[in-house]
């Protein structure tokens, strides 16, 4: 068995209705389960409440870059390969992708007003994820914009590849500058930085229903562009006829 199987449409319908009631399942039960169980977690010595935001921030910033991540694979494949799959694919998950670095930046908005004391500051993790999501508009505009499918896909895995620089430059800004209102790594394997157990535990487990969700979101998506694209042909077809 080959991964490339699944770059066909058939094969690749089959399998994903078969994974996709699993995982909205998943999603569902995680995302809801660490929601909850992260709101329920006492309030911390320093941020108060307002750390509680942290279920919703830390997993929307973490698929907003890791999306991107999967786009530029997927781009990859359809550059190389010529899957349309690959290329579909990274398309549906484009609005995902962007709804996820919205949420990312509004819920840090509002998490940093009360700890800097402003809603924005020009930080370079900040700048750099508000450039991603800029990106991330620019790439379902260019979709939108040109009418070739095949052509659509090869400018906007051009764009995909760009976009990287910010996607990277978002998750190590704080590592390249010093400088800069936000914090470190939420998440963190050295000692003394690591995050509570009491906080630790429920964001891992939202983090998964995001995850989950994003899986559930991308099928969906997916299996629609495939459809999509299914129905053009049998128009174009018949139009020839």
């Amino acid at each position: 068995m080959s991964i490339w199987e699944y770059a066909n449409p058939v094969k690749f319908m089959r399998t994903s209705g078969a994974i996709l009631p699993w995982a909205v399942a998943g999603a569902a039960l995680c995302t809801v389960s660490g929601l909850v169980w992260g709101f329920l977690t006492p309030e911390d010595y320093k941020q108060g409440s307002t750390v509680k935001i942290v279920f919703i921030h830390v997993p929307a910033a973490m698929m907003a870059i890791n999306i991107w991540v999967m786009m530029l694979v997927a781009s990859l494949i359809w550059l190389i390969r010529r899957h349309h799959v690959s290329a579909l694919a990274a398309k549906a998950a484009a609005p995902v992708g962007a709804v996820m670095t919205l949420i990312a930046l509004a819920t840090g908005a509002i998490w940093g007003q009360p700890m800097w004391g402003t809603w924005w500051e020009w930080d370079p993790r900040l700048t750099s994820f508000l450039i991603l999501f800029l990106f991330y508009v620019g790439y379902i505009a260019l979709w939108s914009a040109v009418e070739d499918p095949d052509s659509a896909a090869d400018l906007t895995g051009w764009l995909c590849l760009v976009g990287s620089v910010f996607a990277l430059l978002s998750r190590y800004a704080v590592l390249f500058w010093n400088q800069g209102l936000h914090q470190g790594a939420s998440l963190s394997v050295a000692e003394g930085e690591r995050m509570s157990a009491v906080y630790r535990y429920p964001l891992y487990l939202s983090m998964l229903g995001f995850f989950l969700l994003f899986v559930a979101l991308l099928l969906i998506r997916t299996r629609t562009e495939i459809r999509r694209r299914r129905l053009a042909a049998l128009q174009a077809r018949e139009a020839r006829a």
